[in-house]
């Protein structure tokens, strides 16, 4: 792949992700967007519907996937990259909506916090951040 195509791919992946932040009160289901830009930790948790927000949530989460794996393939055009990011992002998921469930139906003041950043991680490309400079260390470690 050419320098110029590779760098307009990336540039426009990365510009989906931030199309997804700047729109997720219009693309997606989530009362606790306001709830946690609030004082929320002095206010009862807001009412929702919960498999509404278990499949908005996992939608945000698949689409910030899908777009992250892109980018680690115009990175790194490597599809042993890709299954193992695949594999790491599918046990994340797995691992995150567990908490996250208990959370939305049991909601506690004190539990919000660890809500918050369990939510955080579902809801933001965190995995990204993560997996781009790990593999660019192991590929200049090999």
């Amino acid at each position: 792949m050419r320098k110029v195509i590779k760098f307009l791919l990336f540039s426009a992946l990365v510009l989906l992700l931030v199309l997804i932040r700047a729109f997720e009160d219009l693309l997606f289901y989530d009362p606790y967007l306001t709830f946690f830009e609030n004082d929320y930790l002095y206010v009862d948790s807001p009412r929702r519907e919960i498999a509404k927000l278990v499949f908005y949530t996992s939608l945000r989460y698949v689409l910030n996937t899908a777009i992250s794996l892109g980018i680690l393939y115009v990175v790194f055009k490597d599809k042993s990259v890709i299954k193992f990011s695949s594999l790491i992002y599918g046990i994340a998921y797995v691992l995150l909506l567990i908490p996250f469930l208990y959370f939305v139906i049991n909601p506690r003041q004190e539990d919000y916090y660890l809500f918050f950043n369990i939510r955080r991680f579902l809801i933001q490309p965190i995995g990204i951040l993560l997996l781009l400079p790990a593999f660019y260390y192991y590929k200049l470690n090999r």
